[in-house]
């Protein structure tokens, strides 16, 4: 009878353990699940960053609907494109096959060129990406429904569907497009191009640096090329980063000047013949002075390289010396105070084991909470702004802010004492804590994530709120939007 007793003790305990262990993992399996339909105004938990607190339910206030955020309606464009979209097989211009996406038949896409002033209007056409697709026009401050965010500012293109953008070239600069949508995999399969808001001139260079299927390319292109350009002609090189990792470039065979970054002019620059750590989805403009030797633009190593000038310049490795853009340039007015912030928010990039939408893993979390239990970091039109973004995840993350170029003020408590560094994708890497500001100018839902994009995939995301925005569009559902 003792035994018995003994074995039905045994039995309790162990089921008891059992249901200790199991009954908190449901839970956080249960919570962890992502609605299969969801508005992205709604997401997560509201964070006024010490500001005045809106009405939390601010989506339904009377307000600004995102569709109505648009570019000009009216009036006869500067820049009128088509671009299709397809998914297909392709040749780099290097000769190799890639099962990807292309536009217009390539990959990367055409370049479009502006002016500032310019009216762009660019029609899209998804012919045969069945995920769906857009167009997302990166360090472009477009207005809102013209940002091309899947659920987000707009529907995903369908098959056969079409979708059109307007908007002024306001900035001069180097940017590029892509698709976010399933970004992760469209982006990496080839559903980009560049563009450039600047006259052409007869010493331009653009470099659009991606890998396809593990072949790293500039301009579609594995291997070395010359662009052939006469001595002592001053050449901007334009490059555009559209990995999601961080790439060493720069020029060799003779010093150069770091003019411009994210599309926007550097203060005061100054020869140096250091490597430029480019973030992913980061863009730089080098300019230097052809020498009669010519000079070779290095992407990472001299395997991928592109010479520069009236003969093919000799191979070299970039040096292990880094510009600093923290102490790189001179002073400038940035046009506001960032001592006088109408709102101070935390952006503090973690990681933890747990569920997201049920799945295990080790997931990545903003101020400790895990994807879609993220804050919402809400501002008013107007309000000055600072942020401070940390990074103890145990990896990088170029973050990119839609909508806005903020101002790095200080990097690891050390403030900026160069040139003001505006940057709409800001490497932060692991250990490091950045404090930028910007005013937010640009009522809309803007996406803030990480841009190396699997990781936005895994749930490092989150958005920037206006008051009294709302928005119709839903991630999931119907449109099957997926915006990372």
């Amino acid at each position: 009878m003792a035994d018995v007793k003994n074995r039905r003790r045994g039995r309790l305990v162990a089921l008891g353990v059992t249901l200790a262990v199991l009954v908190p993992l449901g839970y956080l399996w249960a919570t962890s699940l992502v609605p299969g339909e969801y508005n992205p105004a709604e997401m997560g938990y509201a964070d006024y960053g010490g500001g005045p607190s809106m009405n939390h339910e601010h989506h339904t206030m009377s307000g600004l609907n995102v569709p109505d955020l648009t570019g000009p309606k009216t009036g006869t464009p500067n820049v009128d494109v088509t671009l299709v979209a397809r998914k297909q097989k392709f040749q780099l211009a290097s000769g190799q096959t890639i099962d990807g996406y292309t536009v217009n038949g390539t990959s990367p896409g055409p370049l479009i060129r502006a002016r500032v002033g310019d009216l762009v209007q660019v029609t899209f056409v998804n012919e045969s990406v069945k995920d769906g697709a857009t167009l997302h026009w990166h360090g472009i401050d477009v207005p809102n429904a013209e940002d091309g965010v899947a659920g987000v500012t707009q529907d995903a293109v369908p098959v056969g569907g079409k979708h059109v953008y307007r908007f002024k070239a306001e900035q001069a600069g180097t940017y590029w497009y892509h698709s976010h949508q399933v970004s992760s995999d469209e982006v990496k399969g080839g559903l980009f191009g560049p563009i450039v808001i600047a006259p052409a001139t007869s010493g331009e260079v653009v470099a659009t640096i991606h890998t396809y299927d593990g072949k790293r390319t500039i301009n579609g292109r594995t291997g070395t090329e010359r662009v052939d350009l006469p001595a002592g002609t001053t050449a901007r090189v334009r490059v555009i980063n559209t990995d999601n990792a961080i790439l060493r470039v720069g020029l060799l065979g003779t010093p150069y000047k770091v003019v411009a970054v994210d599309g926007r002019d550097v203060h005061g620059p100054t020869p140096v013949t250091a490597a430029y750590a480019l973030p992913a989805g980061g863009r730089v403009d080098l300019e230097a002075v052809v020498p009669a030797g010519g000079m070779r633009l290095v992407a990472g190593t001299s395997a991928l390289s592109l010479g520069i000038g009236p003969v093919d310049p000799p191979k070299g490795e970039l040096p292990a010396e880094t510009v600093d853009l923290l102490t790189y340039g001179t002073t400038a007015p940035i046009g506001f105070d960032p001592a006088k912030a109408d709102r101070n928010f935390e952006y503090r990039i973690g990681r933890r084991p747990g569920f997201l939408d049920g799945v295990p893993g080790l997931w990545w979390t903003i101020n400790g909470h895990k994807f879609p239990d993220v804050p919402m970091f809400m501002v008013a039109e107007g309000d000055v702004v600072r942020m401070k973004i940390s990074n103890t995840s145990g990896q990088a993350h170029p973050m990119h802010l839609h909508g806005h170029h903020a101002v790095v003020l200080s990097r690891n408590g050390v403030a900026a004492t160069g040139s003001p560094w505006w940057v709409d994708t800001l490497e932060v890497g692991n250990k490091e804590t950045y404090e930028i500001a910007f005013v937010a100018d640009n009522p809309g839902l803007w996406m803030d994530h990480c841009h190396n994009l699997p990781h936005a995939s895994e749930g490092l995301m989150t958005h920037l709120m206006y008051e009294g925005v709302t928005t119709p569009y839903r991630v999931g559902g119907n449109s099957h939007n997926e915006p990372e």
